[in-house]
């Protein structure tokens, strides 16, 4: 998927990566099935699937931001690591393959 507005370019494609999110030692997420997405500007993100992440150890957080090109973002927390995570949970329908997936700040690609 590719969407291309006012110069911005956001591609979203589904990849094999093996990529996990440990946090103080705790393995917080874990994916062979993620969404690579690339945005003009911004750092490659992995969304990753919801049944892939650890949401019993998130708490949600009262932190929402918008992106004219995504839409509103929720987020998640941890202690210590307050908005640790974020989800499109309705995102534009230019980039709906992202609806409800995870992204956090920091992930590892494990190299099988």
């Amino acid at each position: 998927m590719t969407q291309t507005r006012r110069g911005h370019l956001i591609t979203v494609e589904q990849v094999a990566d093996h990529v996990r999110v440990v946090h103080d030692g705790q393995l917080i997420a874990e994916s062979r099935r993620p969404l690579l997405l690339r945005e003009t500007g911004l750092p490659v993100r992995y969304y990753l699937p919801p049944e892939d992440v650890r949401t019993d150890v998130l708490t949600a957080s009262p932190t929402r931001t918008h992106c004219p090109f995504k839409g509103e973002a929720a987020y998640w927390s941890r202690p210590g690591a307050p908005d640790l995570a974020w989800a499109y949970l309705e995102p534009i329908d230019e980039v709906a393959a992202i609806k409800g997936h995870f992204c956090f700040y920091d992930t590892e690609v494990v190299q099988d």
